[in-house]
């Protein structure tokens, strides 16, 4: 029955999830939104100390469910190994391992140390939220966008606007070589061998490995009717149960209950262990194991201080003219200040709290967002305005980010955040090497920040060309985007480093 449980909830929150991140409409988000908000790392970037607190009080309890139940990326290591394991030879596969504690608790330093320094790449790669988001919008998101617009071009032609198409389009290809090597490197480790990343290298496992070894119901086993058949230890994903030993290593066990249906004795249990019970995972009595505990709490204390420490500081297809000539594609222009999103508050912020999950990226409606190249801050979304521009009614992005990355914005907000302005390339305007007026880019421009002067200012009846103030540019990108000079637009638009208010 629990196990029953257990596979409800985890197939919930798996679906729930994933869904978020394939939905381009963003209209799940009102309804689904919280799943990614409790997630474990984005809850503690974004400074939730009520989600954070929550989860620390379920695991105290209950063990390790957020990694069975909540966390998609363990979800689908559970998928895997449950497919891998409907071949007959290998329903029983699994054996007990020791903890691999070097191995652990390095990777934890590595991701601590990188959080610390502010190397969001290496830490969005060891993140299993993040590296699932990933998964999902570079390999799971085409598939899914494809058969919307399969479905949207049969109901075009019977008078059905219930679907729409939507551009499908590769946003990074380096992003997805690293989204698909993951998936590929998870799938085999979860078909052979379960949660081996979940209990070796997941830095979120790790953490929530501490607490759980205090926790109140625990899996047991009871010694009067077990046999030492080992079944429960070959069924066991984590590889965390000694049958022969009648021990548990609660820091590895995912609280699955996959034990509990594969014991034929109806010798192991899932319940509320006393602090005078025997202690399973030792196979001594706690009250004269004192030495141990003291020091499995001093290494919890250490690593909560490590995370406290950790969330204090990071609080500091092609188009044609009309006629048959083909637009030839804008290129990316080479910026000094990468653009980041209105409510990131600097770019500074934006890296140190951004897990690379690319959420935001799934719901832009505008192309703008797309994972950077940028070694100091790879995969981490910037904004460009080669497909789009950031139109002041949308404020999608900063609605979805559950890491506080891009903080909520109000519509009136966005319209007076500046995060960058427009520049004016003299070299590449129409008016000046086509002869031709133009000044679309004035007239699309939302702040009226940019107005069309005489290009010589001794004659009132030459060509217009764009004047830029800066003081009243957001740096929304429409003038770039707009634009109809090619290859590089004749404006474009810097970054800045600290967003300010106009």
């Amino acid at each position: 029955m629990l196990r029953k449980i257990r596979l409800t909830l985890a197939v919930l929150f798996f679906l729930g999830v994933t869904l978020l991140f394939l939905d381009f409409s963003g209209s799940i988000h009102a309804w689904l939104g919280w799943m990614a908000k409790i997630q474990f790392l984005p809850a503690i970037l974004a400074l939730n100390v009520g989600v954070v607190l929550a989860l620390v009080v379920l695991t105290f309890v209950l063990g390790r469910v957020y990694c069975s139940v909540i966390c998609p990326l363990g979800v689908m290591q559970d998928i895997i190994s449950w497919i891998s394991g409907k071949r007959k030879k290998k329903q029983y596969r699994f054996s007990y391992s020791p903890e691999k504690k070097v191995l652990r608790y390095g990777m934890l330093g590595v991701f601590v140390v990188a959080l610390l320094s502010g190397v969001g790449s290496l830490a969005a790669l060891l993140a299993p939220y993040s590296s699932y988001g990933r998964i999902v919008q570079n390999l799971l998101s085409p598939v899914y966008q494809w058969g919307n617009n399969l479905l949207a071009y049969f109901a075009e032609r019977m008078d059905s606007y219930a679907f729409y198409e939507t551009d499908i389009w590769m946003r990074s290809l380096p992003t997805f070589v690293i989204a698909a090597i993951t998936f590929i490197l998870l799938a085999i480790l979860a078909w052979r061998n379960g949660r081996t990343y979940c209990n070796t290298i997941c830095p979120v496992g790790t953490v929530l490995g501490f607490l759980s070894r205090f926790s109140l119901f625990r899996i047991t086993i009871d010694e009067s009717k077990c046999n030492a058949c080992g079944l429960c230890s070959r069924k066991c994903k984590a590889a965390c149960i000694d049958g022969k030993e009648h021990r548990v290593d609660y820091s590895r066990c995912v609280a699955c209950m996959d034990c509990i249906d594969t014991c034929r004795h109806q010798a192991i249990t899932y319940r509320w262990v006393r602090k005078n019970e025997k202690n399973v995972e030792t196979g001594k009595n706690d009250r004269v194991n004192t030495g141990g505990i003291d020091e499995t709490r001093r290494s919890f204390f250490a690593v909560t201080a490590a995370l406290a420490t950790t969330a204090a500081l990071k609080a500091q297809e092609k188009k044609v003219d009309g006629g048959l000539a083909v637009i030839e594609d804008k290129k990316i222009p080479e910026r000094s200040t990468a653009i980041v999103p209105p409510g990131a508050l600097s770019a500074r912020s934006f890296a140190q709290h951004c897990t690379a999950c690319q959420l935001c990226v799934s719901v832009c409606p505008n192309g703008v967002l797309r994972p950077s190249t940028d070694l100091t801050k790879l995969m981490q979304p910037e904004m460009s305005y080669e497909r789009g521009y950031c139109r002041p009614e949308c404020t999608k992005c900063s609605e979805v980010c559950p890491a506080g990355a891009i903080r909520p914005i109000t519509v009136a907000e966005k319209s007076s955040i500046q995060i960058g302005h427009a520049v004016w390339v003299k070299e590449n305007c129409v008016p000046l090497t086509d002869g031709v007026e133009c000044g679309n880019c004035a007239r699309h421009c939302p702040t009226g920040a940019i107005q069309m002067v005489a290009s010589d200012p001794s004659n009132s009846e030459s060509l217009k060309i764009p004047v830029v103030n800066t003081e009243r540019c957001i740096g929304c990108g429409a003038c770039e985007n707009l634009c109809p000079a090619r290859s590089f637009s004749a404006i474009y638009v810097e970054g800045h480093e600290a967003h300010r208010i106009v």
